[in-house]
């Protein structure tokens, strides 16, 4: 006989949290990582 833990998980509740992507709003829509990299990076030049 092995000893194994007990797998009861329990459903949490969780609290819909706020995103704070504001600074994506200019990348259009499907952009890739490439885009969104470039775009944050120029935002940091700024």
């Amino acid at each position: 006989m092995t000893d194994t833990a007990e797998c009861n998980p329990k459903p949490t509740e969780q609290k819909p949290t706020e995103r704070d992507d504001t600074h994506l709003t200019d990348i259009e829509e499907g952009a890739g990582c490439t885009e969104i990299w470039e775009h944050l990076a120029e935002k940091r030049e700024e």
